[in-house]
């Protein structure tokens, strides 16, 4: 039987698809893998390139599936019958013909082994590493015979030699291939524990954190996607095998650039940071010495998007449980008016929240800078609003304590309307 054709072959089975179809990120696969895939794993990803899939919806790949049918029919019907099937041109082809689609995958491989051993001796680092790129782009297969071959480990060696020599003397060539090989890198699937464990060694990860405060945009993706890839792989705490303080203050540097950062980018970068904060014990106190309340602080204030919104102030709640983080909060001129901002505005969550870090700065640890703010800011005047619409039994009992504890302190302030003085003595 003549192999089919590689675009004709499922990229998790390696089979000839036999009900194609296609997910969100543009990826065929045949059905009967990609189910048991998203719904027998539970993985919301893609398997081919690792990006998280939009939507679970399966798209028949009509096209596909009824050149695959003219090929099998071409063929004598099916792979099993073919080789019983009546002479015809096809079966008289040459041996040539026949073996060219499994050589050319022998070769593809072969050439990948090569690239690979002569890596770290070329100069044309930049140029290897592009090949190999191009040779494991979209191809499952390739991406395996990397791996095993050892791949991992020279591409970061090369990623460390790089980053030295850019460091020494300023060569941005050097840079570039550092650059390149997180490419690379961000190619593979990284779901299990091993390939994850090579890329937490130190040789790895330091030029990965390089690229993220000062690679291009492109880079910085990259290496966004390679950190992503290893917190989302589950492999037990994996802040406790690099410097916590340096993977925050890339994660920092990255947020307040705010001229050259994507939309894509921030959004990664506060879903790390999020994880460094819940998994690593030490992740809080380490994130406020970096600054991380006045970036984020400065983040609320200019956020347009709902969910990084909402992950902002999850995050400020989560540092303002600690009282370097409360201290942090309270001296930033606009912490109080941007999680005012968010009350009754972007989202039922981030009232929620919102509602929850006020209370950790203004009853938990009260001081008087915070509750004129909230005065002067509005936030006080939200809070009544919040009393008169829903919102789940924790929060509005959070708002009236909130008022009844604060309210002698904020019915000094001039500004304070008559009516909202009135309501105050109503709850007292």
């Amino acid at each position: 039987m003549e192999e089919p054709p590689h675009l004709f072959l499922c990229p998790i089975s390696m089979e000839l698809m036999d009900d194609p179809v296609t997910v969100s990120t543009g990826v065929t696969y045949d059905r009967r893998s990609i189910e048991r895939w998203i719904f027998g794993c539970g993985r919301a990803t893609c398997p081919a390139t690792m990006q998280p899939l939009a939507n679970l919806e399966l798209t028949p790949n009509h096209t596909l599936k009824r050149v695959i049918g003219s090929w099998l029919d071409d063929r004598g019907g099916s792979p099993s019958t073919s080789a019983s099937s009546s002479p015809s041109t096809s079966s008289l082809s040459s041996p040539a013909h026949e073996l060219a689609a499994p050589l050319s995958r022998v070769l593809e491989a072969e050439r990948l082994r090569s690239v690979l051993a002569g890596l770290e001796e070329t100069p044309f680092k930049v140029t290897a590493l592009k090949r190999m790129r191009a040779c494991m782009a979209g191809d499952v297969a390739m991406q395996c015979e990397f791996v095993s071959s050892g791949g991992i480990q020279a591409v970061a060696r090369v990623m460390a030699q790089a980053l030295a020599e850019s460091g020494a003397g300023g060569d941005f060539s050097a840079f570039r291939a550092c650059e390149e090989a997180a490419a690379v890198l961000a190619l593979l699937p990284l779901a299990d524990a091993a390939s994850v464990g090579l890329l937490l060694a130190p040789e790895c990860m330091r030029p990965v954190m390089a690229l993220l405060q000062r690679g291009s945009a492109e880079a910085r993706l990259h290496a966004m996607d390679i950190v992503t890839k290893i917190f989302n792989a589950g492999a037990g705490d994996w802040t406790a095998c690099v410097e916590v303080d340096d993977v925050l203050k890339s994660l920092l540097e990255l947020l307040a650039d705010e001229v050259s950062i994507s939309t894509r980018l921030s959004s990664r970068a506060l879903d790390v940071l999020l994880d460094i904060v819940e998994r690593s014990r030490i992740g809080p106190t380490k994130a406020v010495e970096v600054g991380a309340v006045h970036v984020l602080v400065e983040l609320l204030a200019n956020a347009d998007d709902r969910h990084d919104a909402e992950r902002i102030l999850l995050l400020l709640k989560r540092l303002c449980k600690r009282p370097e983080g409360r201290l942090a909060f309270a001296e930033h001129d606009l912490s109080v008016a941007a999680v005012a901002k968010t009350m009754l505005r972007v989202s039922e969550l981030a009232t929620q929240l919102a509602v929850k870090v006020l209370w950790l700065v203004s009853v938990v640890a009260p001081s008087e800078k915070v509750l004129e703010d909230m005065v002067l800011t509005g936030a006080v005047a939200k809070l009544l609003g919040l009393l008169h619409v829903e919102s789940p039994p924790a929060t509005k009992q959070k708002t009236v304590r909130m008022v009844r504890i604060n309210g002698v302190f904020w019915r000094q302030y001039p500004c304070f309307p008559t009516d909202l003085r009135d309501y105050l003595r109503l709850l007292d």
